[in-house]
């Protein structure tokens, strides 16, 4: 039997035995569901080293997204995130309005996650807030992203945190601060380092690119 932390039967522990080979599995028709990356994150946090790489698949005769678990023992501390509180939850919703960060779009609150700006991969101890913070703070730390728009997020950060390389939105090489390497000077698990980043702040990207066009010759 594998040891992990994940419940027996779930899509986690599934997932984890499959991989527990330490052998390259094709994304498309080996992992069970169709959106096994949020699974994989949540394997990660719990310390577990999983790498990444397209490589051709015989099986779906395409190029796909494989994954292979390095190690069946956790290689680094878990880190916990703690469920935002259904109260802190309508509060952020309320704040803004129902406004989707990335398309500025109004959706249904069923529709929207509460993201936290600073990345989990980046995290270096267990999460912990006031579930009574004021605005300015609630503003600072969280934005609404889509599933969909959460998961693209996550993999610029991941990629970040593995490379040093920041991550650009639809291929525009602009920050409003730095530039698109993570700064040498600053520690990876430190929030400075994300300023400047679209993923981090979307509004602020904006406004500050719309700034720079409004001043241009």
């Amino acid at each position: 039997m594998i040891k992990h932390p994940f419940n027996e039967g779930t899509k986690l522990a599934k997932i984890f035995e499959i991989l527990a080979d330490n052998q390259w599995h094709c994304g498309k028709h080996e992992l069970p569901g169709t959106q096994p990356a949020k699974a994989i994150q949540i394997i990660r946090q719990n310390g577990f080293d999983i790498v990444k790489e397209t490589r051709y698949c015989e099986i779906c005769k395409d190029k796909t997204v494989h994954r292979r678990l390095i190690s069946n023992e956790p290689i680094k501390p878990s880190i916990n995130r703690i469920a935002v509180p259904e109260k802190l939850r309508k509060r952020i919703l309320n704040y803004y309005g129902n406004i989707e960060a990335i398309s500025l779009r109004k959706m249904q609150a069923n529709e929207l996650e509460v993201d936290h700006r600073f990345p989990q991969v980046r995290w270096r101890q267990d999460e912990d807030f006031d579930p009574n913070m004021s605005d300015k703070e609630m503003q600072k730390r969280f934005q609404l992203l889509t599933r969909q728009n959460n998961l693209w997020k996550s993999r610029y950060c991941e990629h970040c945190k593995k490379t040093g390389e920041r991550g650009t939105f639809i291929g525009i090489n602009y920050f409003y601060a730095g530039d698109e390497r993570w700064p040498s000077d600053i520690p990876s698990d430190d929030e400075h380092g994300c300023y400047g980043c679209f993923w981090y702040s979307p509004e602020e990207w904006r406004d500050n690119l719309n700034s720079v066009l409004k001043d241009a010759p």
